[in-house]
């Protein structure tokens, strides 16, 4: 499944998505590859479950087939997951037209989410809801890390198709500390002096969390 990434102020992802069970299995999948990829410190089933819920939503309400997207961003403490689709017909939680499966993606929204909303937008409506992420001020951490991993272009640095995405955040975590270890060198400070450092501050966070 294809998508757009953009890094930035915060951590975003577009996944475009045809509205039929089979999609929304593989958006499923995505979403759970893309936040084990940032490293973003959230239940992972819980993120599948309300992804499935807001993408099988647009199978039922909006019709097999339907164009849509999945937009994920990492907001600090927070994580995002929005749908768009075309259909400017807004949900509701209560119809007492349709039967008991009316509104249970709504309901279950309501009750798993930290928030939830729908907004009108130019081409339909976005479906939208928030996870509280866990870990305090690791998230921050996390978070720079990643951003800085993805514009590090280091010797390991594997390319995607000459798309200019990395593959696998590992490697490049890998190589940044081994500049950073080169940087430290050339300075005149003590490589092993400085890891030391890191890990006690690392240890002392995980310890307070």
């Amino acid at each position: 499944m294809s998508g757009r990434e953009i890094t930035g102020p915060l951590l975003r992802r577009e996944l475009p998505f045809e509205a039929v069970p089979a999609e929304v299995r593989l958006l499923r999948r995505a979403v759970v590859r893309q936040l084990t990829r940032w490293g973003a410190p959230v239940a992972l089933d819980e993120a599948e479950l309300l992804v499935t819920e807001l993408a099988t939503n647009v199978v039922k309400h909006v019709g097999e087939g339907a164009s849509a997207s999945l937009v994920i961003e990492w907001r600090g403490e927070r994580l995002r997951l929005e749908v768009h689709d075309e259909s400017r017909v807004l949900p509701s939680l209560r119809d007492p037209h349709c039967g008991e499966e009316c509104g249970r993606g709504l309901h279950l929204l309501a009750t798993v989410a930290a928030a939830w909303g729908i907004a009108l937008t130019a081409a339909g409506k976005a479906v939208w809801c928030e996870v509280a992420l866990y870990g305090g001020p690791a998230c921050l951490r996390i978070e720079r890390a990643v951003e800085a991993l993805e514009g590090y272009r280091g010797p390991g640095r594997v390319m995607d198709g000459g798309t200019g995405k990395g593959v696998g955040l590992e490697e490049s975590a890998v190589e940044l500390i081994a500049d950073l270890l080169h940087w430290t060198a050339a300075r005149g400070l003590d490589p092993d002096d400085v890891l030391d450092r890191a890990q006690m501050h690392y240890e002392a966070e995980v310890g307070a969390a």
